[in-house]
């Protein structure tokens, strides 16, 4: 599936779009009325105006939130065709600085609760087996859900690897099937009790909140809410199939999933005095109303549809980290390209890291009812950050009213929702907050840890690059001294005014002079845009000193020897630089000699011992550095690990700590005779 197939509206490119955006949200009927009815206790309790009431809120709740604010309002809000909470920060992050820990929040919320989609639906898709009289047997063993789940997960989660493109194009057709069944069967309900259709009047979702009946009051928001959880994947996955597919299939399955839900309300009302459930709970109303013929069929498809939604969310996961390492809020990982999918990438510690969250999850829960109430607390917090990045975009367009219009509706609408989910707190929320905490610590170890890095070396490191042309020259030309590299290249941030870091200039003068016929200097920079590729040169007056600024997207690979030949090449035939014509090679008539990269890795040193330094900077420096240590070093995220790479340690800083503890007894200026 290349990009640019499914931008446009098509037939091929809405399929294309069921299979990648809605698995979420699509399989949500799964679960949400199955906890709808554990609020209320036992079936019996579930009256016809309790069910109305919260299908209603079901049925507003997915108008509001994801028809009129992701549909209509964020999918406009689109960065070069690209969306998500961190495209979205890419747009607005110009406007204040306190917007950074907006988006950090969000990121790290939609990071954690993304472990339990594949918990979630996988297991309220297998938990169908439980209900079947053939396997009356063994179905009611408890290890019998969670090995299936874990037999399915750990599958899923191995193949990632090997790239999922050929299985990906099977996705939209049984996406397409699901939403069609899923909405039959619904309809087929409703008409067996039409009562259910008063559920469209908003005066039921009034009533319902404050019905004696409903005994969690609004706190009943917080199972009713996982009907949208799927809703911030329709911005995040913009990019891959376009905002004109989603406009175009969201309506077809909005109505299948209204149709789906209203039918297990109709089949509630049927049934919730029948003396064979009135007194069940854990009662899944998705699979009841199924025909008893037509149950297994269902419960193959729900556990294809779920298969399907935890792939959306480990590539959408995949994704969001991607797009972190490249604002510079996460460390450097290793990315494989698996397939020839131009979006399609792999991330092998985030799947396992994935993989080893969402097992313990299965186990830990057990079953769906369990992890439905640790589910929803998270996203809630995500969406709550979009909204505020979503004000601020419209504010850059100058349309005041709707900004504050937006934030005050939607902010308060998802404020409702946060404080209704935090009863999952103690019941499971305390996980997926835990891990949000945990993803944020990261990132503000990071991204603030790497700033104030950069605060302490910015006067006493940083020398000019204009200054040390005559030297860098005299050396090229010195033919006293071997020649170290034809092309010796830096990976160093030079900024406008020329300046770099000491220990770069340190490293080719000092240490032993390193010469060589070029003398790369090569800044990369990542833009706003996600797909941004072009350079600028800068020969200083000179013809052997090249200091080049790659801006980069950051949705693009930083892999330097991608774009480093062609610029070489391309100077050379403008005759910028002079060939080089290597003396020895397979290929004749070849104009490029060799090239040495030399990274430099800095390590941290006894930040105690300087004390003018805060406590919180001390942690922030630390914590990055250690990140550093732990994760691929910059040859290899740089795509040189087949290249001739030399790897340079230096101190973190190298202005020595002040320390008065050593003092001056005495200078001897000549020998005194012994006593």
């Amino acid at each position: 599936m290349e990009k640019q197939q499914v931008q446009s509206r098509t037939l091929f490119g809405m399929l294309i779009t069921l299979g990648v955006v809605y698995g979420d949200i699509g399989t949500s009927p799964l679960y949400v009325m199955n906890a709808i009815i554990n609020d209320a206790g036992t079936l019996k309790h579930a009256t016809p105006a309790y069910v109305i009431g919260c299908v209603s809120l079901i049925f507003w709740t997915l108008m509001l939130i994801t028809t009129i604010k992701y549909v209509l309002i964020a999918l406009r809000a689109d960065n070069h065709h690209e969306g998500g909470i961190f495209a979205l920060y890419a747009l607005v992050r110009h406007r204040a600085k306190w917007l950074i820990l907006v988006a950090l929040i969000g990121g790290a919320a939609l990071l954690a609760d993304g472990t339990l989609t594949p918990a979630v639906t996988v297991t309220s898709a297998v938990e169908g087996l439980r209900g079947l009289p053939a396997m009356a047997s063994f179905s009611q063993h408890p290890w019998l859900v969670p090995l299936t789940v874990t037999g399915i997960l750990l599958f899923l989660f191995m193949i990632q690897g090997f790239g999922t493109a050929i299985i990906g194009k099977s996705f939209g057709p049984l996406m397409l099937l699901w939403f069609t069944g899923i909405g039959v069967m619904g309809a087929v309900n409703i008409l067996q009790a039409p009562a259910i259709l008063k559920a469209f009047s908003p005066i039921y979702v009034i009533q319902v909140l404050f019905s004696p009946t409903n005994k969690m009051g609004i706190f009943i928001l917080g199972s009713v809410f996982l009907a949208t959880t799927g809703a911030e994947a329709l911005y995040s996955d913009m990019g891959h199939v376009g905002k004109a597919n989603i406009d175009a299939t969201w309506p077809i399955v909005y109505l299948a999933l209204i149709l789906n839900y209203l039918g297990q309300g109709a089949w509630i009302i049927r049934h919730y005095q029948g003396s064979a459930f009135r007194n069940a709970s854990n009662l899944n109303p998705f699979y009841e109303m199924i025909p008893a013929e037509l149950r297994i069929a269902a419960i193959v498809l729900a556990t294809v549809a779920a298969i399907i939604a935890s792939q959306a969310l480990i590539t959408g996961s995949y994704t969001l980290v991607d797009e972190a390492i490249g604002l510079k809020f996460l460390p450097r990982m290793i990315i494989k390209h698996p397939s020839q999918v131009r979006s399609q990438i792999y991330i092998g510690a985030i799947n396992w890291l994935l993989c080893g969250v969402t097992l313990i999850i299965v186990w830990l829960f057990q079953t769906s009812a369990h992890m439905e109430a640790a589910y929803g607390l998270a996203i809630t917090i995500t969406m709550l950050m979009t909204t505020v990045l979503l004000t601020q975009w419209v504010l850059t367009k100058g349309h005041r009213g709707w900004a504050t219009t937006l934030g005050l509706s939607f902010g308060t609408l998802e404020v409702i929702f946060l404080t209704a989910s935090l009863t999952k707190f103690i019941h499971g929320g305390y996980l997926t907050l835990g891990l949000t905490l945990l993803i944020f610590l990261v990132m503000v170890a990071w991204y603030f840890g790497n700033r104030r890095r950069l605060h302490y070396n910015q006067d006493n490191e940083l020398v000019s690059l204009l200054d040390y042309r005559q030297q860098l020259t005299q050396l090229s030309h010195d033919d006293c001294l071997p020649l170290f590299a034809t092309n010796l290249v830096y990976l160093a941030k030079v900024d406008a005014h020329y300046r770099l870091k000491r220990t770069i200039l340190y490293s080719i003068l000092d240490k032993r002079p390193k010469r060589a016929k070029v003398y790369w200097f090569i800044t990369i920079n990542e833009t706003n845009q996600p797909y941004d590729c072009n350079y600028t040169v800068d020969m200083l007056g000179t013809r052997n000193i090249v200091e080049v600024q790659l801006n980069l997207g950051f949705k693009k690979s930083q892999h330097v020897t991608i774009y480093l030949r062609e610029i070489v090449t391309n100077l050379i035939a403008n005759r910028i630089i002079d060939p080089q014509h290597p003396h020895f090679g397979t290929e004749k008539n070849r104009e490029v000699g060799d090239f040495k990269f030399v990274v430099q890795n800095q390590q941290i040193m006894d930040l105690a011992s300087y004390p003018t330094m805060r406590q919180l900077d001390r942690l922030l420096i630390g914590g990055r550095v250690l990140l550093q240590n732990i994760t691929p070093s910059p040859a290899i995220w740089y795509g040189l690990e087949f290249s001739d790479v030399l790897e340079e340690t230096t101190p973190l800083f190298t202005i020595p700590a002040t320390d008065i503890t050593l003092t001056n007894r005495a200078v001897r200026h000549q020998m005194q005779p012994p006593r």
